[in-house]
């Protein structure tokens, strides 16, 4: 059974849904942009039934009581030690960690800076951040792929792009979820503090995550060949910045929503990989 609930950092108190035995191993599963930690419900349910403890938190910014206010409270440093801290409080130790868009690039930062924490890491959609960053000056195709991000960077510019005429950029991002799935998310994200928030992850990136150095933890990389957001190029560039064992798996005809859309196939990979670093 998935539960919801609060876990104080600091200052702020974020939400979080968990699932599974209390003294199983620890998964931590980060959601993207533009989502919530709804985007895990489809994979929360298998990792619990196989005896894993499942942490899916809300990130920094879509509670009201986890949304400092600022540009700079939303840089990677303080996204990375969220997480840390949260899982520390759910399982002291080392963890799994996964994470999907925005999810994963906190996750390669948290694999990258504190790699004894990391147990394995599943990254879902978006490669290594220093291919990501090459990708997005060098290689044509990532560079079309990649025109929201200058446009998320600029103030009010992103949130009217996504909120305004009753948030249909928002709804319109959701075309391939299931509709109830879909309005979980637009219920949170159509609240324009947590639009503006959720976008100063973008106004906060900077070379901590493009000049990242490697990931020496083992780990797994899934992408869609249909991915609108991520070309083949940076994602297949990945495995030169993981210098641990890797494992690269393409899901043909998949999108950017994979924990949703394609969960059971997903959920397969995730359990042996997992199992395999245990």
């Amino acid at each position: 059974m998935i539960e919801r609930i609060t876990l104080p950092v600091g200052e702020l108190t974020f939400e979080a849904l968990v699932a599974g035995p209390a003294d199983g191993d620890l998964v931590v599963l980060l959601h993207g942009f533009p989502e919530t930690a709804h985007e895990w419900v489809h994979v929360m349910g298998p990792l619990a039934e196989a005896g894993y403890r499942v942490l899916a938190p809300d990130t920094r910014g879509l509670a009201a009581t986890a949304r400092p206010d600022g540009v700079d409270a939303y840089h990677v440093r303080h996204l990375t030690a969220d997480v840390l801290a949260l899982a520390a409080q759910v399982r002291p130790g080392p963890f799994h960690l996964v994470g999907h868009d925005w999810g994963a690039l906190i996750a390669w930062y948290v694999a990258a800076t504190h790699a004894s924490s990391v147990r394995s890491l599943t990254i879902v959609s978006v490669p290594h951040p220093r291919p990501f960053a090459d990708g997005r000056s060098g290689d044509p195709d990532q560079v079309q792929r990649s025109f929201y991000i200058p446009l998320f960077r600029q103030p009010e510019v992103g949130e009217d792009f996504l909120l305004g005429n009753d948030a249909a950029g928002l709804q319109a991002a959701f075309a391939e979820l299931d509709p109830a799935d879909a309005a979980e998310h637009v219920r949170v994200l159509s609240q324009r503090p947590v639009m503006t928030a959720m976008l100063n992850y973008y106004r906060a990136w900077d070379d901590a995550l493009d000049t990242l150095g490697p990931v020496e933890v083992p780990t797994l990389y899934v992408w869609g060949t249909e991915d609108p957001a991520l070309g083949r190029v940076p994602a297949e560039a990945t495995e030169a910045w993981v210098h641990a064992p890797y494992r690269f798996e393409v899901f043909e005809g998949s999108g950017h929503w994979i924990p949703e859309v394609d969960a059971g196939r997903l959920t397969a990979l995730v359990l042996e990989h997992l199992d395999a670093n245990g």
